[in-house]
């Protein structure tokens, strides 16, 4: 199964589409991140029931909107 996520990039260029990335998991007191290593991006606050298990994936677009610059990134998760 194939697992589509959104990460929050501040700065441009630090991730080109086809990059293969890793994923740190934090945990927070009712809900996981992820952080794209070294800290290049992170995403939004996801439930428990939601966590993520797979921790490397493929970066598949790079969006600039008004707010700043979003990193799709895609997991195989088993």
């Amino acid at each position: 199964m194939t697992r589509k996520m959104e990460f929050k990039m501040e700065r441009p260029g630090l991730l080109e589409v086809g990059d293969r990335v890793t994923v740190t998991e934090g945990i927070l007191p009712s809900n996981y991140y992820y952080t794209i290593d070294p800290a290049l991006a992170m995403s939004g606050n996801f439930p428990f029931r939601e966590r993520m298990l797979a921790r490397e994936g493929v970066v598949t677009g790079i969006v600039e909107n008004e707010r700043g610059y979003y990193v799709t990134a895609e997991f195989e998760e088993p």
